[in-house]
């Protein structure tokens, strides 16, 4: 008798292409290799302002369902940090100067959708975005660091402050995936539904590289 795969495993392998897909897009890549510019940086963090406000409006309306509110997490709130990312890369008036790209806009309805509605949907889209950062995120923001001579300032996004042990805070969230009481068919939901947010988050990488070109 084989051993049965964690869910959390299962979900980790099904997604690493899309995943790897994702964070080497030309534009990510770019960014990563210092061919990007610092506006290509406060374009993507523009970007991220509109998808965590989605996100972290699903969680306020998530916190009373008995299977999401697990997962929630005030430990993890990113949208203070990317306001004053925002705040000190843009100006005071930064709400006025950014929109949100087709891409952007789609994942956000998507969020609103699925997020607020099916648990296993804001997990899959929770998982998907803290999880990255809490992982290649970290690695990222010390990258932008050094790149843009950062010092804390308009990094924010990626300083986890309340978290002094990700890889443990990673361990607790994998071992609550596996406690979902979640059949084999809605595993398979939440999994199709990671894969949607992987492949958002890559046309928003293309989105911002037409951008990019037609500026």
């Amino acid at each position: 008798m084989s051993d049965v795969i964690p869910f959390s495993t299962a979900l980790r392998e099904r997604s690493s292409a899309a995943h790897s897909s994702s964070e080497h897009s030309g534009f990510m890549s770019d960014l990563m290799t210092g061919e990007g510019t610092r506006e290509d940086y406060v374009a993507l963090v523009a970007q991220h302002w509109f998808i965590y406000d989605a996100l972290e409006q699903a969680a306020d309306r998530m916190r009373n369902d008995p299977v999401a509110s697990v997962f929630i997490s005030d430990k993890l709130t990113r949208l203070p940090a990317l306001e004053a990312d925002l705040e000190f890369l843009v100006g005071a008036q930064w709400r006025e100067s950014i929109q949100p790209l087709p891409t952007t806009q789609r994942y956000v309805d998507r969020i609103r959708r699925v997020g607020t509605t099916w648990a296993g949907g804001f997990v899959a889209h929770h998982y998907t975005r803290y999880l990255g950062d809490l992982s290649g995120g970290l690695f990222i923001g010390r990258l932008m660091q050094r790149r843009f001579g950062f010092e804390t300032n308009g990094i924010g996004f990626y300083l986890f402050d309340d978290i002094a042990d990700p890889k443990a805070f990673k361990d607790v969230y994998r071992a609550q995936l596996d406690a979902a009481p979640w059949d084999a068919a809605e595993q398979e939901r939440v999994v199709d539904e990671v894969l949607v947010a992987y492949r958002l988050n890559t046309e928003l990488f293309e989105d911002l590289a037409r951008a990019k070109s037609a500026a």
